[in-house]
């Protein structure tokens, strides 16, 4: 050991790091440099001093940034995220400059006008895995600050950093405008808990890996994993969480205890599918979260033929694993092949890998396309019908069709026979349904086939997240509350929990409750700021709540994304509202907001 000495002291470092740096230099190099300049001489640079910072190093795109205190400098990542987001407003989303900021306190080593130790290196990796125009510290700097910054923090729980030995538990800054300690209407979620595990056996499935060399076939192992959800949700005595929270960990090396913790689940199964030429090998094993103990792990071989019968192999072992009492008639339910056709199978795959990217009207196009064809080769594959009927009710969500007479006879079509052809399948009955409800604005007939769905799975996430929306519709609010409840703690990491929470916003609304309105609303634009729905929903809340600036602000960011919205054409934008006063009531709420009439 050296007997050198060398100098050291405790300090809250602050790495800040711009996202997707090499892509804006590479649609305009000359211009994001002249962009980051500005940006650090105007804000950054002057935050940090007036927060009595001291910028270690400059590095290219990003800075590395030295506090006596961690509160000034959590306040000083805050304030410097807001008014980066402030200056973004008006920026297309390509153009934007947004910094990603991780924070932690600790010892760190100097040398020289350097700074270098764990301490340095802890900031860093959590700057990796902040979100763009987010903040994420540790957990030592959180209990450094706890109660004394007006600031709201969401717990990431355990993360696996590059290059440290331990997983670290860290915190996300909330940055939504409603998350102040000051203000008085309180988020309706709070987060920094782990979410408690149910009254009966739980589990999650995450996303099996490929082996078989080929990323064209990861649409199957996704499919196998699909249906192996499906099948285990149709067990009562199981809590089983959705597929698109599961597939949010996709790609990840994961902690299963942390997974445990995020989803609320006591089980994990974890796997892999090798297809090669006409075999098909699945691996699983079955973990325990709370003490990391695998139950059991097994191999499944068949032919490509046999596909179906694996997966029930797969189903009831898990069944058998951790709930023995399981029906006999719901392990036969389970069982049901979806099509005979395996051919129809893959195309059915192909398009809800499609389908399950939302955001995407490309994808959707593509979605459809795959499950019309799968529907030539079976003409009788409800799901397919069902899924077919879906891609046009998340288009008219979207804003990508137009509701022509052609297109809602379509609709029409498809759900029916989905329904027809599916009298006990979960799926087909709640997305025909959603279909008919939301499309073709059959409001009766939509909610009793959600309903039907439900009475069959009560874990499909999907179906209550349907029932939410169709509750509201129907002018039930509380019951609406309820199932988007229900939806979010089934499928917590949902793609779709933007919609959701935009759904609780709209239960509150129409119950007069705008203060909680605001906060759903806020929460649900998260994820994604530019949500139209959300945007709206924001925007009518803070105006009945009495806040006009909030308001404003929300309609005109909505302009900016579609200058022709109107409260005349909300009619057809909002949905089929059966009570008139929901609606009157939101339209008052966006003429007070400044929308045009």
């Amino acid at each position: 050991m050296s007997s050198e000495h060398v100098e050291r002291r405790l300090a809250a470092i602050l790495a800040a790091d711009v996202a997707g740096s090499c892509r804006l230099m590479g649609i305009d190099e000359e211009g994001t440099l002249e962009r980051l300049k500005a940006l650090r001489k105007t804000l950054f640079d002057p935050k940090v001093v007036e927060r009595h910072g001291r910028i270690v190093k400059n590095t290219g795109d990003g800075a590395l940034v030295e506090f006596a205190s961690v509160v000034d400098a959590v306040r000083c990542a805050d304030e410097i995220q807001r008014s980066v987001a402030e200056q973004n407003i008006d920026v297309p989303a390509d153009k934007r400059i947004e910094l990603r900021i991780g924070i932690h306190v600790g010892d760190i080593i100097i040398e020289e006008d350097d700074i270098f130790g764990d301490g340095v290196n802890i900031a860093v990796r959590l700057e990796g895995i902040a979100e763009p125009g987010g903040v994420c510290i540790s957990d030592d700097a959180h209990r450094q600050i706890r109660g004394k910054v007006d600031i709201a923090f969401d717990d990431m729980g355990s993360q696996s950093l590059k290059n440290i030995a331990d997983p670290m538990r860290a915190w996300r800054v909330r940055l939504d405008n409603n998350a102040r300690a000051t203000e008085p209407a309180k988020p309706a979620i709070e987060t920094a808990q782990p979410l408690a595990l149910p009254d009966k056996p739980s589990i999650a499935v995450l996303p099996f890996t490929n082996m078989s060399g080929d990323p064209e076939q990861d649409y199957f192992a996704d499919g196998m994993v699909d249906d192996i959800i499906t099948a285990l949700s149709h067990f009562k005595a199981l809590f089983v969480i959705a597929r698109n929270s599961s597939f949010t960990y996709k790609g990840r090396a994961v902690d299963v205890k942390q997974v445990g913790r995020e989803l609320g689940v006591r089980y994990v199964l974890e796997g892999s599918v090798r297809k090669a030429a006409n075999r098909v090998r699945i691996t699983g094993q079955l973990v325990d979260t709370a003490t990391g103990a695998h139950l059991w792990a097994e191999r499944f071989d068949g032919g490509l033929g046999d596909t179906f019968d694996l997966q029930d192999q797969v189903t009831e072992s898990v069944v058998g694993a951790i709930a023995p009492a399981v029906e006999k008639a719901e392990i036969e339910r389970a069982k049901r092949k979806p099509t005979e056709s395996l051919d129809a199978y893959a195309l059915y795959l192909r398009g809800l890998a499609r389908l399950y990217q939302f955001a995407s009207r490309q994808a959707n196009t593509e979605a459809l396309r795959l499950f019309n064809s799968a529907i030539e080769l079976d003409p009788e594959f409800a799901s397919a019908y069902a899924r077919a009927a879906s891609c046009y009710a998340y288009g008219k969500g979207s804003g990508w069709f137009s509701d022509t007479a052609n297109e809602i006879a379509e609709v029409t079509r498809l759900a029916r026979r989905a329904v027809e052809l599916g009298k006990d399948d979960a799926i087909a009955l709640a997305a025909g349904g959603w279909a008919l409800a939301f499309v073709v604005r059959d409001l009766g007939v939509g909610a009793a086939l959600i309903d039907r769905a439900l009475g069959l799975n009560s874990n499909l996430a999907e179906a209550w997240f349907y029932g939410g929306w169709v509750k509201n519709f129907l002018g039930e609010p509380e019951p609406a509350i309820e199932r988007f409840a229900r939806a979010m703690r089934l499928s917590p990491l949902d793609p779709r929990v933007t919609r959701m929470r935009s759904g609780t916003a709209h239960a509150h609304f129409f119950l007069g409750r705008y203060d909680e309105a605001a906060s759903w609303a806020t929460m649900a634009l998260q994820d994604d700021p530019d949500f139209q729905p959300g945007l709206r929903i924001d925007a009518a809340s803070n105006a009945m709540a009495g806040r006009p600036e909030q308001a404003h602000k929300a309609v005109a960011r909505l302009r900016q994304l579609d200058p022709a919205q109107r409260v005349s054409s909300l009619k057809a934008l909002l949905g089929p509202y059966r009570r008139a006063e929901d609606l009157a009531r939101y339209q008052e709420g966006l003429r007070q907001a400044g929308l045009p009439e």
